[in-house]
């Protein structure tokens, strides 16, 4: 290890790869992040209806797909944006998660909404705009299911471990975390996919790593190939944004893969994840991180 990263991360001993810790393997449901599986998330960006729901939950769990993702809340920048459908969605993607045997993921934005949640999803996502909200990461570490914790779009390395540490010291150690993308002076893309992000949170961190080549690219022709890189550097997983009509979707159609466009992807992935297999060196035996029910 870099011996500048020791003294950098170290202080977050609850997530930090102290002393070669044995890497976390993080279960949502009947899913486990972390291990030798590469875990795919993907859904839409927002349950718009029962009907644009379960088709896409029906084609990405034929695709692969082991997580269904769907926002019922949604944190838009414009007051006049969909918002989501609240209660109503969360009840849609249990329908969904029930049909088809994903697990489910949906972000959760207030501390007062963590209960409800707990209660449809088996993974609680803290979205880009919230990584820094002490408050609801609080009470996350109560809440009895893990979490997906995305980097803040201009948060550094340390300031997402130290999210990750206040979930951690606040009882809950099954935390997986998302490189989505940081904002820079660049405008071709949405974000700047920050691809040495990877490895070096597998290096200084026990906590599974994924990456959300979505909100990277911004544009859905550079998903699949983000993609790849991120099996390729030792991602855990991925986070795609998939619609059945992405043109007509009501929040980032145009990030959003089409079902024929996931399933290409998925294919595609194949022979780098066989790349990803053969990098992967002997490591330490796997412990399960756990939270009381």
């Amino acid at each position: 290890m870099n011996p500048k990263w020791n003294g950098q991360f170290s202080c977050f001993d609850l997530v930090a790869n102290i002393d070669d810790r044995a890497r976390s393997i993080v279960r949502a449901g009947n899913v486990e992040i972390g291990g030798d599986d590469f875990v795919v998330m993907a859904g839409p960006c927002a349950v718009e209806s029962e009907r644009q729901l379960l088709r896409t939950a029906e084609a990405v769990a034929a695709a692969g797909a082991r997580l269904l993702r769907g926002g019922a809340y949604k944190p838009r920048s414009s007051p006049y944006a969909f918002q989501g459908l609240g209660i109503e969605g969360l009840k849609i993607l249990r329908k969904a998660g029930e049909e088809t045997g994903l697990a489910i993921v949906t972000e959760v934005m207030s501390g007062e909404d963590v209960d409800l949640i707990a209660e449809y999803a088996d993974l609680m996502q803290v979205g880009t705009r919230s990584m820094g909200n002490y408050a609801l990461l609080e009470r996350l570490g109560g809440c009895g299911r893990p979490v997906l914790l995305k980097r803040g779009m201009t948060a550094t390395l340390e300031e997402l471990l130290q999210s990750a540490q206040v979930i951690a010291m606040n009882g809950n150690p099954q935390i997986v975390l998302c490189e989505r993308g940081i904002r820079t002076f660049e405008t071709a893309t949405r974000n700047t996919l920050d691809i040495a992000a990877v490895p070096v949170l597998k290096t200084v961190s026990h906590l599974p790593v994924i990456v959300d080549p979505s909100h990277a690219a911004g544009v859905r022709c550079l998903v699949p190939i983000l993609a790849r890189a991120a099996a390729v550097v030792g991602a855990d997983g991925l986070l795609v944004e998939v619609h059945p009509a992405p043109d007509q979707a009501l929040s980032d159609g145009e990030q959003s893969l089409t079902f024929r466009q996931f399933r290409d992807m998925m294919d595609d992935l194949q022979p780098y994840l066989a790349i990803r297999e053969a990098a992967r060196l002997p490591s330490p035996q796997l412990v399960v991180a756990g939270v009381a029910d």
